[in-house]
């Protein structure tokens, strides 16, 4: 025995380890995807967001070089005001220069002036539409780099608009080194590139970041690089965190629930062997003369630690831990120890109502576990009531056989929650019984139209004709009670009768000076 607990026990603790690096490295993956996916919305988002910025702004820059063409024609000092207004209204331009004859004769900034573009961008090939460089600083501005765009007159030959403009088109792309990016990138003809890696213009085979997105510019010759690392190492160390603390929770879980699943049938013979369990005792009466006529012995299990246990749960727990048996015993022994007390207040041949599980009728203790609980009993003092829930179909010969013998003891036999199982028919076509228990969920639906209700007719009128005692459960209203006795049900049970009583409480209420069991404002008889 002590080797199979270690061996569970050892199996256990593989099974938590197992499940806790699963939840680890299913909570670090999720994490960090979804660290990847928001990281490429930001790094879409960015982009796209860069991208119609200068889209745009070069689009409203290229249409103002262009309405500037017919200046080219006139004299800088018949032009050069207008020339000056347009600079000022034009974002980041430092300056709009008019040429004729690749020499710039005039200038938003200065004036009249005569400098051939080639001393000014030795690189710009201007017998091209449109060109686009980039400078070092510019004479007014030396220290800072710029842009310089070349737009040639469509009808006249050698003249043209040139404009310089600040690099610094976008203040916040210079603020890019916070996380997740690494820097932007602005690139010229596909060679040279103002960045945030550098203060002065340089090649863009000179950064060697990993570039993470990158866009086109209409219009011009200009391409947008977005860098970042290919792997955020603080994002990757979060999701790292996030997986061993999942992971420790989750193993630390599974060790938990297996620790308490294995260990069902130990917690319910421990809880036998230290007396939580104790019986409680639900009235019946007669439903016309309403005098008790017996009682329901229902067991309850008082846990230390979780308190009350709902008794569907720990029978339900018995049953599948194949210790229904030694349970039922135990109910044996604790009514055995109640029955003299019950014998004082109960009259002769009252009803000793005891549920018996399917598991338990077809054990082979079973006769023997009957006799011994019989025999414990005062003689011939109560009439044993075995109650059978429908929750299994019985083995049809089995059952016939274990029927005629316990009638043969002289112990009678209900089907209790009629109609809740599967087999509610063919119990009362195929066995003898002795009575039949009405579910609480027929009686609820008296005074009510609901599709029960002829149903529970429909039972009524069955049980009259094979001669069968009738007791309704969960009797609560006075309405109720009273239908049922109108309609031939022999017996009635639930809170309007009384509750479920402890054997001390059952004492109290016999010892009341008229002799009634109270509940809630009502009473029941107990004859002389």
């Amino acid at each position: 025995m002590f080797t199979r607990e270690r061996l569970a026990n050892r199996r256990t603790i593989f099974i938590s380890i197992a499940a806790g690096l699963l939840i680890a490295l299913i909570a670090g993956v999720l994490q960090f995807s979804i660290f990847h996916h928001r990281r490429a919305v930001q790094y879409d988002n960015t982009i796209s967001g860069l991208q119609s910025y200068l889209d745009n702004y070069f689009r409203q820059i290229l249409v103002t070089m262009e309405s500037l063409q017919p200046l080219t024609l006139d004299r800088c000092e018949d032009v050069s005001s207008e020339l000056t207004a347009r600079a000022a209204f034009s974002m980041n331009v430092r300056a709009f220069l008019l040429v004729n004859d690749h020499t710039a004769f005039c200038s938003s900034a200065t004036g009249p002036m005569d400098l051939p573009l080639k001393d000014l961008v030795p690189d710009l090939d201007l017998s091209k539409n449109h060109v686009m460089g980039i400078l070092a600083g510019t004479p007014m501005m030396p220290a800072t780099p710029a842009f310089v765009l070349w737009v040639k007159s469509p009808l006249l030959e050698n003249r043209g608009v040139f404009a310089s403009i600040n690099a610094n088109l976008m203040p916040w792309v210079y603020s890019s080194r916070q996380t997740p990016y690494n820097g932007v990138a602005l690139v010229v003809n596909g060679k040279t590139a103002i960045s945030t890696f550098s203060s002065k213009p340089q090649p863009l085979s000179a950064i060697t970041d990993t570039a993470v997105r990158h866009v086109k510019i209409k219009g011009v010759p200009l391409e947008v690089y977005l860098y970042s690392s290919a792997t955020a190492t603080d994002n990757l160390l979060f999701s790292i965190l996030l997986g061993l603390a999942c992971g420790t929770i989750g193993g630390l879980l599974c060790f938990y629930i297996r620790t308490i699943h294995s260990r069902p049938g130990k917690e319910i013979l421990s809880a036998i062997k230290q007396q939580q369990f104790y019986v409680v005792y639900q009235p019946v009466v007669d439903a016309k003369n309403q005098q008790i006529g017996g009682v329901e012995a229902l067991m309850r299990w008082s846990h230390p630690s979780a308190g009350n246990i709902p008794p569907d749960a720990f029978i339900s727990f018995a049953e599948a831990q194949n210790l229904i048996v030694p349970l039922t015993r135990h109910l044996f022994e604790l009514i055995a120890r109640d029955s003299q007390t019950l014998k004082e207040i109960l009259p002769p041949g009252a009803k000793l109502g005891v549920n018996i599980a399917p598991g338990h009728l077809v054990a082979e203790s079973f006769q023997q576990d009957i006799r011994q609980f019989a025999a414990s009993l005062p003689d011939n003092y109560f009439q044993l009531v075995l109650e059978i829930t429908e929750r299994d179909m019985l083995n049809q010969e089995k059952a016939m056989s274990l029927f005629t013998w316990l009638r043969g003891e002289n112990i009678e036999i209900a089907i209790d929650d009629f109609g809740t199982g599967h087999s509610a028919l063919i119990y009362l076509e195929r066995f003898t019984l002795d009575y039949l228990k009405i579910d609480r969920g027929f009686v609820n639906a008296i005074g009510r139209e609901t599709i029960t209700s002829p149903v529970l007719d429909a039972v009524l009128t069955l049980t009259q004709r094979l001669n069968l005692v009738t007791v309704a459960e969960g009797v609560e209203t006075q309405e109720q009670a009273n239908w049922l006795s109108e309609h031939g049900v022999d017996y009635l049970q639930g809170y309007l009768i009384s509750r479920p009583l402890t054997l001390e409480e059952l004492i109290a209420e016999h010892r009341k000076p008229a002799k009634y069991f109270t509940s809630e404002g009502r009473s029941f008889t107990i004859p002389e």
